[in-house]
């Protein structure tokens, strides 16, 4: 699924089904169909040309919204083996967490607004009428010690744009995830008709703003004082990078 493209459904309760995952991010088939009071026989009717139609698919025993951002991949540095691949929602804890612990630990103030912002709707992926937005995540042994999350809205004059957040948990910096992260990101967006992508970090997150001026990021403005942290005002450094 193109994200750009505009969502038609052709059936009002194809609508409220495909509405209904979105909103929830994984839906057991028989309690969706009970909420939503569709008769069963249309409600699976719609579900099945929801998946012909490559809006939503069925894992695990429960619905989900497709979107195609390819596979995982695997990676080896000297001393660690790790793979990034697409978000799942049964990776919501595990990102929450991350984004806490890297906010925490770097003050990533965007960052941690994402990780209010999911966990309150305990929904990771979304793509509706407003918004767009999509995770991917490092994992070792199948934990997430890292993210790159992509948000963009849907509004004609600013759809050519997406925000980012990209992180690595401490104990795993200096083999290479984080790049591979931010690549992986820009990528996805590139492939989805985005043309610039952007966040904004405090100024005394200096490490953050090196690897971003590394991978060719530049500084568009600054707001003085915008931040205030631990009592102490600190500038908001405004980044962005043309796909």
């Amino acid at each position: 699924m193109v994200l750009s493209e505009p969502l038609e459904f052709g059936h009002d309760d194809r609508k409220r089904i495909y509405e209904y995952v979105e909103r929830h991010g994984a839906v057991d088939p028989l309690e969706a169909q009970e909420e939503l009071g569709i008769e069963p026989g249309g409600f699976r009717h719609h579900v099945a040309i929801l998946k012909r139609d490559g809006r939503l698919e069925e894992k695990d025993g429960t619905l989900r919204v497709t979107i195609d951002a390819g596979a995982e991949e695997e990676y080896r540095s000297e001393e660690l083996e790790f793979h990034i691949r697409p978000a799942r929602q049964e990776d919501l804890a595990g990102i929450v967490g991350a984004i806490r612990q890297v906010a925490e630990e770097r003050t990533y103030i965007e960052a941690e607004s994402v990780a209010d912002e999911v966990d309150h709707e305990e929904a990771l992926l979304r793509h509706n009428e407003l918004e767009s937005r999509m995770f991917f995540v490092a994992t070792v042994d199948d934990d997430v010690v890292g993210w790159v999350h992509l948000h963009a809205p849907e509004l004609e004059k600013l759809s050519h744009t997406a925000e980012l957040t990209v992180g690595v948990l401490d104990g795993y910096h200096g083999h290479g995830i984080g790049s591979h992260l931010l690549a992986r990101g820009l990528e996805w967006a590139g492939t989805n008709g985005y043309e610039k992508v952007y966040q904004s970090i405090p100024s005394t997150n200096e490490d953050a703003i090196a690897f971003l001026e590394a991978h060719d990021w530049e500084t568009e403005a600054v707001r003085e004082n915008h931040y205030k942290l631990n009592g102490h005002y600190a500038d908001e450094v405004m980044m962005a990078v043309e796909l």
